[in-house]
């Protein structure tokens, strides 16, 4: 059996908002299908400001995230992700050199890497997350927790809108959310919703995870909102959670037991050799 070389490009020692993922690509070559569920629209762009370290609190995370709404189902992600992985698979297309790659991969680092689709399947939240890129894609199912909110009378403006204030107890956080009537959609970033009208900023009690609305654009309802989690691997919440503090635990032994032939090359961004890491900064955003 051959054994399989792997270069973690541009290893980022800081923690995704999402999970314990470091900027590590592995790509094997396979595609995975990419079905239509629904049609955009309303795009939401956030800006995320997230403590992923709790070691060092200044230290915090940026990274811009978007909300694609359809009739029926949504879909919140990473757009610094989406444009990473566009500008890879153009790389691997055209041949391009291991150095390359790396810089693009420096350019484009992304630490945020779920994908979270609402009402899809109906009356459901489906999770995709990509450990260390193609070789561990899982898929989380979930039936729909909305929030139980309790409106407030506190009052911001936000792009122009005039927003009001909740507060909700939500998966492990104790959240506010600035909603605007203004846009009668009962939608928001991650899996807050629930609310008379689209949530355009949303920040927990401890100050470690902050959502701000910097973009609206609203869409004729042609450009698909595309689900390619279907042949991920299923898992459930427990699971799910088990396999992320896993690979934080120690990413490169998580890498050779699933590819036990791997040998595998860590650098940092400047391209330098460095030691395996372990124990890396674990905040996940659901606790």
């Amino acid at each position: 059996m051959k054994t399989r070389h792997i270069l973690l490009l541009a290893l980022s020692l800081a923690a995704t908002a999402a999970q314990a993922q470091m900027n590590i690509k592995i790509s094997t070559g396979q595609t995975f299908r990419k079905d239509t569920i629904d049609h955009k629209v309303l795009t939401v762009q956030y800006g995320l400001d997230a403590l992923t370290d709790l070691s060092k609190p200044d230290a915090r995370m940026q990274e811009t995230l978007r909300l694609d709404i359809g009739r029926q189902a949504s879909r919140f992600y990473s757009y610094t992700a989406f444009v990473a992985d566009s500008v890879l698979s153009a790389d691997l297309a055209n041949g391009a050199s291991s150095e390359l790659i790396a810089q693009h991969a420096n350019q484009y680092h992304s630490q945020w890497s779920e994908q979270t689709f609402k009402n899809y399947p109906a009356g459901r939240v489906t999770t995709l997350d990509e450990l260390a890129g193609d070789i561990s894609r899982l898929r989380c199912e979930e039936p729909t927790e909305k929030p139980r909110w309790t409106l407030t009378q506190d009052t911001l403006t936000l792009l122009g809108y005039r927003c009001t204030r909740a507060t909700t107890q939500f998966k492990g956080r104790q959240w506010s959310a600035w909603y605007t009537p203004d846009i009668p959609v009962s939608e928001g970033p991650w899996k807050l919703c629930g609310l008379p009208g689209l949530i355009l900023k949303a920040e927990d009690d401890e100050g470690h995870y902050r959502f701000t609305a910097d973009g609206l654009e609203q869409s004729r309802g042609t450009e698909p909102i595309l689900f390619g989690g279907k042949d991920y691997q299923p898992v459930d919440r427990k699971h799910y959670d088990k396999m992320q503090k896993r690979f934080a635990a120690d990413p490169v032994g998580f890498i050779t037991g699933i590819m036990p032939n791997a040998k595998i090359t860590v650098r940092d961004k400047h391209g330098n050799n460095t030691k395996n890491p372990k124990d890396t900064p674990y905040n996940p955003i659901e606790r």
